[in-house]
């Protein structure tokens, strides 16, 4: 029986959510959801949305297909964010900046890692 607050298993027709707890864990399941879902969508999160360049009123079949994927991108990420997190990426116009924004806030910018990394090594070489 499972306990009170946490279900047993996983849904693959539900995003796994993202409270501000354990990051590393959720991007990566995450990344698994979108790309087992379509791998399009997984294409938009990391590249940015398909572009579009005709106007509304002459949108083709293909331009509408995209403009439906990169809805569907922004609306799985979103739903699978708590209040908090949501509140956090509300301003994001695209997927991409919301996963960028996510990753930079709980990974830090790859000059950071970098300074975390060197300072990991230095404190283990001192021990």
């Amino acid at each position: 029986m499972a306990a009170q607050g946490h279900s047993e298993g996983q849904s693959v027709n539900r995003p796994p959510i993202f409270d501000g707890e354990d990051y590393t864990y959720w991007k990566t399941r995450m990344e698994y959801f979108l790309q087992g879902l379509d791998y399009q969508i997984w294409l938009i999160v990391e590249e940015g949305d398909l572009l579009v360049t005709n106007e509304r009123d002459k949108w083709t079949e293909d331009d509408k297909k995209k403009i439906s994927l990169n809805c569907k991108a922004k609306s799985i990420l979103c739903c699978a964010l708590s209040k908090k997190e949501f509140n956090r990426i509300s301003a994001c116009k695209s997927t991409m900046e919301i996963w960028e924004k996510l990753r930079i806030t709980y990974e830090g910018t790859d000059k950071a890692k970098e300074t975390r990394i060197d300072i990991l090594v230095t404190q283990y070489e001192i021990f």
